[in-house]
């Protein structure tokens, strides 16, 4: 397997993996449960994932032309899950425990981590390809 192959594997698992989000999202807000539990954060939260899994199905298409979308998505994961672990050890120091497992750090840490390692290398300009000239405005 290609490692543009195994790239957009990836981006397929991840994307549908987030957009997942978005039926948690809409079952939260279908239900009230945000305001059950007094947590706004996590819809938004939830959003933002689910609209980063459309992004990235997107971007599996084509990966190189999204190079970008595809790093955007590596290092929110990875600071998510830092987020995550700073979190939890906080709670453990104070004698308290998330209710989430470790296990949500450790999904983050390998999505980040995979996209990285299988980021498009940045594309170099064509040989020969003039580079345009500064547009000055005259006043």
């Amino acid at each position: 397997m290609t490692r543009e192959r195994a790239l957009q594997v990836v981006l397929v698992l991840v994307g549908l993996f987030y957009s997942l989000c978005g039926y948690i999202l809409f079952d939260d807000l279908w239900h009230f449960r945000w305001l059950s539990g007094h947590s706004d954060v996590m819809p938004m939260f939830l959003s933002l994932l689910t609209a980063l899994g459309v992004c990235l199905l997107v971007a599996a298409k084509q990966p190189a032309k999204h190079r970008l979308m595809i790093a955007c998505g590596a290092w929110s994961s990875l600071a998510h899950g830092l987020t995550m672990t700073i979190m939890s050890a906080q709670a453990v120091a104070h004698g308290m425990h998330r209710k989430d497992s470790p296990q949500d750090i450790v999904i983050m840490a390998v999505i980040g981590v995979t996209l990285l390692a299988l980021l498009p290398a940045q594309q170099a300009a064509p040989v020969g390809a003039p580079i345009s000239e500064p547009r000055f405005v005259e006043r």
